[in-house]
């Protein structure tokens, strides 16, 4: 039996949340499933593994957002239910990459690209993003990338 598409794993998440009448999973994965089912009619296209990923990665870095902005504000409750949401999602998303791991990929998309200095960050940082993508917070890597374009 082929591995399932990302797309028949929420789908299948979605059941299986109904089933156990898990009132947060179920509405965190209808909303995902509604983000990608929106993508796929306005683009009027099939997403790939790729494209799912990448949706459920901007849903992860709103969350994120919107918890420290409760957070600051002193609601944490609504922050718990942002970062509840944030744990659902992250089921989706490979494995993240450890630091060590994430500083090679670098030094690897430097020395491919050539790059020689901060005007090269732009190209770097498209030469790793399918490589990381949903593995690490991008601003993260842009940080790590400009620390090691810097010298």
């Amino acid at each position: 039996m082929a591995e399932q598409s990302l797309k028949e794993q929420l789908s299948n998440a979605v059941k299986d949340a109904m089933r156990s009448k898990d009132k947060i999973r179920l509405t965190t994965l209808r909303m995902a499933q509604s983000a990608v089912k929106q993508i796929e009619i306005d683009e009027r296209r099939e997403l790939s593994d790729e494209d799912v990923l990448k949706v459920l990665d901007k849903m992860l870095k709103q969350r994120r957002d919107a918890a420290s902005q409760y957070d600051d504000a002193g609601r944490e409750e609504l922050g718990d239910k942002e970062r509840a949401e944030m744990v659902i999602l992250e089921e989706f998303m490979p494995a993240a990459l450890s630091e060590d791991d994430l500083d090679a990929l670098i030094r690897m998309a430097i020395s491919s690209t050539d790059a020689q200095g901060m005007q090269d960050m732009g190209r770097v940082m498209n030469e790793l993003r399918p490589q990381v993508l949903g593995r690490v917070d991008m601003g993260h890597l842009s940080k790590k990338v400009r620390a090691a374009l810097a010298g």
